[in-house]
């Protein structure tokens, strides 16, 4: 004969450490993730390699890239901070503030989450549907600053939906100032906050509106002036955006997330699914018309078909939030907080998100293993990076990333950085012409190698020699071709038709 935990008389004193033992296993789960992502060997294949050689080269961004007048100081000033002052005093190399990053970030981004829940397995759910769905969790790995907007914007949203009934408090109004400074100050894109005082009014919670918009002014003028330049920050990061978004002819030079999606059906489909699960389950819902977090998801999710990362960074976050909350009733009433069926369930619910963001399904986390990288300690390099003083072209991004990211103390500085409209004008039209022209005619490098100094380098992925032939070519590594002018006193030859 066989008892239930629950009922089981010698257990019964044990049943109050239930809530802790979740707890426990769920924050495990969370700080384990990213640690065996990076297990794998997986780096960030983005921002987060040059924020972290920045902090090591110590470097401002006008002595690293090849900049336009426009951009005047770093954008994202508290980051950039943070990791420079930890290379000082921790003497931290750029891989040890990659890892800090990614698994900072992870963790900081779902505790925005989970803090306010009082079943964090409902987090935990929601967090692995995302993985399944839309593998989201991969962009949670990332270890950028923008990740800390994001956890802001969560935990907003999860402070309204406890305080719901009521309007906010001034502990309220505080807390949520401080979010947007820290968003601000960290990240600097304080614009984007404008989208949730908007969701709220379209759900109808207009105290709640008017005071996360002053909150969210506050935040600005906090954060801004924490920089030290509380006039220029904002400016600049609003005229950086614009460029950004407004100097391309076509998709095909802007960086992927700034494209548009295709609208995402499995997100729809998710939506109503969880509609579908509230009317069998009779869960006490918020209806979505008067939900904040709702008309956010929308919104973004029709702006996504002007630039995906409104839909993936703050619109599908809003979406994991709503699932959360409905997740948590329906938990709350099937299972005692106490009680050890949910302890089991926890531990299920633990190991599946695990393993289903962890899993190196089709290479998703070891394939940047075969990256191949440019580095000055290279025997077979010498004389082929740039010299002192000179530029590094290239028309792809992620050389600048690996390069910059392996050689941070490299006296050169590299024509196309992070965002390519951030270029000399002259110089963006040329990589635009280069990306736009679908047939790659080499005649549209010409700009560039006529005003290549010997210093200077044109680095190319090409599985054949370039045909641009008043350059010296070199390929250190399959599909990679770096160009400079030649060492001999021939007459170079003209660019090949």
């Amino acid at each position: 004969m066989t008892a239930d935990n629950d009922s089981f008389p010698p257990l019964a004193p044990l049943r109050r450490y239930v809530p802790l033992a979740v707890w426990v296993i769920v924050i495990f789960v969370i700080i384990a993730i990213p640690f065996k992502i990076m297990s794998y060997g997986y780096l960030p294949g983005d921002d987060a390699l040059r924020h972290a050689a920045g902090a090591v080269s110590g470097k401002p961004w006008s002595e690293i890239l090849v900049l336009n007048p426009v951009y005047k100081m770093d954008h994202e000033f508290g980051w950039n901070g943070l990791l420079r002052r930890l290379h000082v005093l921790a003497n931290w190399n750029a891989e040890a503030l990659v890892i800090f990053s990614v698994a900072l970030l992870f963790f900081l981004l779902n505790m925005a989450g989970m803090a306010w829940l009082s079943r964090p397995e409902a987090w935990l759910l929601s967090l692995m549907a995302s993985m399944i769905l839309v593998s989201l969790p991969s962009r949670l790995v990332l270890g950028r600053p923008y990740l800390i907007t994001v956890a802001a914007l969560i935990a907003v949203l999860c402070l309204w939906r406890i305080r719901r009934a009521a309007p906010p408090r001034k502990s309220d109004m505080l807390v949520m100032a401080a979010l947007t400074t820290c968003s601000v100050f960290f990240h600097g894109a304080w614009y984007l906050w404008a989208l949730a005082p908007a969701s709220f009014f379209l759900a109808g919670e207009f105290l709640w509106c008017i005071s996360l918009g002053v909150c969210w002014v506050a935040g600005v003028i906090i954060g801004s002036a924490l920089t030290g330049h509380p006039i220029e920050y904002p400016v600049q990061a609003v005229r950086l955006a614009l460029l950004a978004v407004g100097a391309h002819l076509t998709q095909r030079t802007m960086a992927g997330e700034l494209q548009p999606f295709s609208g995402d059906v499995l997100s729809l489909m998710a939506l109503g699914g969880l509609l579908i699960a509230r009317t069998l389950t009779k869960i006490n819902s918020i209806p979505l018309s008067r939900d904040p977090v709702f008309w956010l998801a929308a919104i973004c999710w029709a702006l996504g078909f002007k630039v995906a990362r409104f839909w993936i960074d703050w619109g599908w976050p809003a979406l994991m939030v709503l699932a959360a909350f409905d997740l948590q009733a329906l938990l709350e009433s099937r299972f005692a907080l106490d009680s050890f069926k949910r302890l089991g369930l926890v531990c299920c619910i633990a190991l599946a998100t695990y393993l289903s963001i962890t899993s190196d399904y089709n290479s998703r986390w070891s394939s940047t293993l075969n990256d191949k990288y440019l580095t000055a300690d290279n025997p077979n390099l010498k004389g082929w990076l740039p010299d002192k003083g000179g530029i590094f072209y290239s028309v792809d991004m992620s050389l600048f990333y690996q390069t910059f990211y392996k050689n941070p103390n490299g006296d050169w500085r590299y024509m196309l950085g992070f965002e390519p409209t951030w270029m000399p004008k002259s110089d963006f039209e040329t990589y635009r012409t280069i990306l736009s022209d679908v047939d790659g005619d080499v005649r549209d490098y010409e700009p560039w190698v006529k005003q290549m100094t010997p210093a200077d380098r044109l680095v190319l992925r090409d599985l054949v020699p370039p045909g641009i032939t008043e350059l010296e070519w070199n390929s250190p590594a399959r599909g990679i071709w770096i160009g400079r002018l030649p060492r001999t006193n021939s007459i170079p030859k003209k660019v090949a038709h």
